[in-house]
């Protein structure tokens, strides 16, 4: 199989199968359901990459994304979702919230 993201990214092709997501709710469900120590992993993994991936997408075109860039996009924004449960709360769930989830009714079409 070729390469999943653009060249120069093969360090963080590990990720791509679970993390490069394309939906806010798949990425949440993502985060909830893995074992925290899957979290770190994927953050501290992806986290040495991220400015260098950002001022690579931030040369593109936002709407005319290749498949593999937006893999990196959904990457980027699975390791921002993820950095709240690794850097801030050290657990999967928000504290506090028990069951609570409310559905996003609207995100960027992309």
């Amino acid at each position: 199989m070729g390469s999943q993201l653009p060249e120069g990214f093969s360090e963080i092709e590990e990720w791509v199968d679970d993390w490069a997501l394309p939906t806010r709710a798949e990425r949440y469900r993502a985060r909830l359901d893995r074992p925290y120590d899957d979290l770190v992993a994927f953050y501290d993994g992806m986290a040495p990459h991220a400015e260098r991936a950002i001022a690579y997408l931030d040369e593109r075109d936002i709407n005319a994304l290749r498949p593999e860039e937006k893999r990196l996009m959904n990457l980027l924004f699975s390791m921002i979702l993820v950095s709240y449960a690794v850097n801030i709360f050290k657990q999967n769930r928000i504290p506090d919230s028990g069951a609570a989830f409310f559905e996003m009714v609207a995100e960027p079409a992309l």
